[in-house]
């Protein structure tokens, strides 16, 4: 049997622009694995549950870095890790619920080399599938966690379309409740789609997480002015304070008129394999306060149409619980 203490043979690819980039991926197709700060590649590579020809490494392309004023917001490039994220002035100031998602993802040993765009690429955390069991997700014919034996503590309560594994990304949630956008190029050239499109769940397609394919790199974010500013709520409850993934999280941003909510934007994550937008939830508290009453009054809304699996009942209060202090806060 092959050791799995060493990583398997395969080409490696380091280019330093952007096009070299484009043209290797394309040409490698399904056969490379683009790679960022590798947090979440080499632990599928190393494992054997995923494999690939050839690794084509970004992080040598400097122009996938860095934190910039735009016209009409800012953006990020992809590989900007995620400790300078969440410790950016410019982040801080005016998108304070992205930088407090970015501090609380894993470790910072992780976040120092873990990137923005590696965060909201990575791949659902479902032990079954990891392990390289033959589930839905992975072409087979069966989901193990959706089964009464199935340990299914951690996984999703919506949107269990044959996969009931739930997003990972801490960001990811922050990044649609900013109304943010993610810049794809190929080598047909750039197009650019909604935070809230970019994730997809296995209603749409049971393979994938993203809308990226073959031959496309997430090269930035862009954050609209829309927010900026805004008052911003952000949580995550997972088991252990550090290192570990959420088992649910909420990312809030509100705009308050004369103490009244005007508009709102109410995001949860790791209670479905995207982020889930709660838009019953802030339709109902436009126009009220943020105060109790108001939070009370939508607790039950924000988990209509929940299913819970053998283990994961808990996290029905526990969402409604985080939206309530979001919006009480």
């Amino acid at each position: 049997m092959p050791s799995h203490d060493v990583m398997p043979n395969m080409e490696l690819y380091q280019p330093v622009q952007v096009e070299d980039a484009l043209a290797i991926a394309d040409r490698l197709a399904e056969r490379g694995w683009l790679v960022g700060g590798g947090q979440d590649t080499y632990g599928w590579l190393k494992d054997r549950a995923k494999s690939a020809d050839a690794l084509i490494d970004l992080s040598a392309i400097e122009s996938l870095r860095g934190i910039r004023e735009t016209a009409d917001g800012i953006e990020i490039g992809a590989l900007t890790t995620l400790t300078e994220v969440a410790t950016s002035d410019l982040i801080r100031g005016s998108y304070s619920l992205l930088a407090d998602a970015a501090s609380v993802v894993a470790s910072p040993q992780i976040r120092n080399i873990g990137t923005l765009g590696g965060n909201v690429s990575q791949d659902v955390r479902c032990w079954y599938y990891r392990r390289g069991l033959s589930c839905y997700r992975a072409g087979g014919n069966l989901c193990y966690a959706d089964t009464p034996q199935g340990m299914n503590r951690e996984h999703a309560l919506f949107d269990q379309s044959r996969c009931v594994a739930a997003g990972a990304s801490d960001t990811a949630p922050a990044l649609v409740a900013l109304d943010a956008s993610m810049v794809i190029q190929n080598l047909d050239g750039e197009r650019v789609i909604a935070a809230s499109e970019f994730f997809v769940g296995p209603a749409n397609d049971i393979e994938n997480t993203t809308v990226l394919r073959p031959g496309d790199i997430l090269t930035s974010v862009r954050i609209p002015y829309t927010w900026a500013n805004a008052e911003f709520y952000w949580e995550k409850v997972a088991d252990r304070n550090v290192w570990d993934f959420s088992l649910v999280n909420v990312a809030a941003a509100f705009k308050i008129t004369d103490g009244q909510i005007k508009d709102s934007r109410i995001v949860v994550g790791a209670v479905q394999t995207t982020p889930r937008r709660l838009n019953e939830v802030e339709n109902a508290i436009r126009g009220n306060s943020r105060n109790a009453d108001t939070a009370e009054a939508v607790k039950e809304l924000s988990t209509t149409g929940a299913r819970t699996l053998a283990h994961n009942g808990f996290k029905v209060s526990l969402m409604q619980n985080l939206v309530k202090r979001a919006i009480i806060a």
